[in-house]
């Protein structure tokens, strides 16, 4: 047992480098829509990682991860930009991050004594106050129009187009090809962490809350603090989401930050699997990329249109958002672990039916047969 132990170690072990490898290589083979397309799907699986966390392992609904991705982005394109404090782009990031985090513990008190439906509710208004303040605070947040979003710059290397001509393998890097391996380091950082918490002692006391919150109290776990530490921390996550988006998309605008995209967080984690990092990634990855196909692809599939045809007509968003409310349905119906709980299922069933190797056959010692003595006349 020991040596098998030993080679699923080596084999993991072995698997992470090479998937680093192969993540770092779309920037020299992809042009600018796929790498913009993988920049979509990081920001959001990194969102989706903390409200994962929330739901998932806390068991806590929330409608109002969209308010949080709000704050970051917004909160990095006020501090690093003019009108504003004109900080450092990477303290403005960071400082982002915090406010986030401390919009969420402002929250907190609310998240510790409400749970379920009710808190999805609270959550709720959440949205709808946010929307309202984005669009009034016109200082702060440029208002309808939104604002433009400085760009990062980290030690003199700066993340955008207009820097200074770089060029690795013979392959120019750009702002997208410069924010892959940002956002491939920020989803890295989240991806580790994220599994360190469930793994540790806070994931087993946010589990044990989930199961039974009675059960938990009798072990020794403190609510009111377990639940709003975990408000909290998504809340940070959904704020480094909110920063990237807004690096990735250049310039921030409130109505991207509405209910819309709460519920499209939601379907990621549930198409994905509840509690798990990895099906939150998958998730928010097929969510984040599907409309953006569907879009470029819109001539070529029956029954969509391309963008800004005539009333009526479905468009590739509302489309997409058509497959991905099947995929729920299906999910819940078929699989409801999600996209990480069926292939475990798959993979384990294939562990099943790989033939077994059979032992070497050892020869067994046959005991020695007592010789065959002629039988003696009895006179």
């Amino acid at each position: 047992m020991s040596d098998r132990l030993l080679a699923v170690f080596i084999r993991r072990r072995a698997v992470l480098p090479l998937l680093a490898v192969v993540l770092c290589l779309p920037p020299f083979y992809l042009d600018a829509f796929w790498l913009r397309i993988g920049l979509f799907s990081m920001a959001a699986a990194i969102g989706a990682v903390g409200l994962a966390l929330l739901s998932g392992t806390a068991g806590q609904l929330s409608l109002g991860h969209a308010f949080f991705l709000a704050v970051g982005a917004y909160g990095y394109a006020w501090l690093a930009g003019e009108p504003g404090p004109g900080l450092p782009p990477a303290l403005a990031a960071l400082l982002a991050v915090l406010l986030a985090g401390a919009a969420g513990g402002l929250f907190s008190p609310v998240a510790a004594r409400v749970k379920g439906i009710y808190l999805g509710i609270a959550t709720l208004a959440l949205v709808f106050l946010g929307h309202h303040v984005l669009l009034t605070a016109d200082s702060v947040t440029g208002g309808f129009n939104g604002r433009s979003v400085p760009p990062l710059t980290l030690g003199g290397f700066a993340f955008t187009e207009s820097a200074p001509e770089l060029t690795v393998l013979g392959v120019p890097f750009g702002a997208e090809e410069r924010l892959w391996f940002l956002g491939l380091a920020l989803f890295a950082f989240t991806w580790f962490t994220a599994r360190g918490l469930q793994r540790g002692r806070p994931g087993r006391a946010l589990a044990a809350l989930r199961d039974s919150e009675t059960a938990a109290s009798v072990m020794g776990v403190d609510v009111a603090r377990h639940r709003s530490a975990a408000f909290v921390v998504s809340s940070m996550y959904a704020g480094l989401a909110g920063v990237l988006l807004a690096l990735a998309f250049r310039r921030v605008v409130p109505d991207y930050f509405s209910l819309a995209l709460s519920v499209d967080y939601l379907a990621m984690i549930v198409i994905g699997g509840l509690g798990s990092v990895a099906g939150a990634t998958a998730g928010a990855v097929f969510v984040t990329a599907l409309p953006l196909l569907m879009t470029r692809y819109a001539d070529q599939l029956p029954l969509v249109t391309a963008p800004g045809s005539a009333e009526g007509a479905v468009g590739p968003t509302e489309a997409a958002r058509y497959l991905y409310g099947a995929a729920i349905v299906l999910v819940l119906l078929y699989a409801p672990d999600g996209l990480h709980g069926l292939a475990r299922r798959v993979r384990d069933r294939a562990r099943r039916r790989r033939p077994r190797t059979p032992a070497p056959e050892t020869a067994v010692p046959t005991p020695p047969q007592p010789s065959a003595r002629p039988k003696e006349h009895t006179p």
